[in-house]
């Protein structure tokens, strides 16, 4: 099946109200602009390096995610053309994009990471850091870096009742925080979770935005 063909199929399902990024990191151009033609606009890149040349040659209107981790020293690079950062995994990067998108005047979508995958090597808020974070109040000051929900990786596994379980326990989370913190702001109504090998088990535990690569533009072209 061609790219188009694949995006086609998983658009098909998806319920109203979920949205799609395309993840394009290691996808060439060409495979990036074949999606595009078939009205895919939302795509999804992890390195600061590849994003900034992509950005300048393909079109305009397309609305950039930044998914990967993400070093306080690549935000300026960013800031000035991604629409939202899927990673945002502690106050001092937070910080930096609120001081580098004010520079510019422009808002910036930010999507508290947290950590729900059994491996330690993924980045992310613990539950409780998050709470505290939150409960500190520091970021209601902030005007630009705008804090629009929450993103997880589930842990990499065949098990999916564990995949499950980590969902669920992501979108309770998401409900707290938001009844908590958010209860007056409707920009908090994001919950980035789902890729190609979980989405589905995402959309029924009630992620609003799954990423998928591989499902779209196959292996990755490294």
């Amino acid at each position: 099946m061609s790219i188009a063909d694949n995006l086609n199929a998983i658009k098909k399902n998806l319920p109203d109200g979920v949205k799609l990024v395309a993840v394009s990191k290691f996808h060439r151009n060409e495979a990036i602009l074949e999606a595009y033609n078939v009205g895919q606009r939302i795509f999804g890149e992890s390195r600061m390096q590849e994003i900034d040349q992509k950005h300048v040659i393909l079109p305009g209107d397309i609305e950039w995610h930044f998914i990967g981790h993400l070093q306080t020293n690549k935000v300026k690079t960013i800031v000035p053309y991604v629409h939202t950062i899927h990673s945002v995994d502690s106050i001092r990067l937070l910080s930096e994009i609120e001081k580098q998108s004010s520079a510019i005047n422009k808002t910036v979508r930010c999507l508290l990471e947290i950590h729900i995958a059994q491996e330690d090597e993924k980045y992310g808020f613990s539950f409780d850091a998050c709470r505290q974070f939150l409960s500190s109040g520091q970021w209601k000051d902030y005007k630009y870096a705008r804090i629009t929900g929450l993103m997880g990786m589930a842990t990499f596994t065949d098990d999916q009742e564990q995949v499950r379980k980590e969902f669920r326990n992501l979108k309770y989370f998401f409900d707290e925080m938001r009844n908590t913190y958010f209860s007056d702001d409707h920009n908090f109504h994001e919950l980035s979770m789902g890729m190609s090998d979980d989405y589905l088990i995402a959309i029924e535990e009630g992620s609003t935005m799954i990423r998928v690569g591989s499902s779209i533009f196959g292996n990755r072209e490294y």
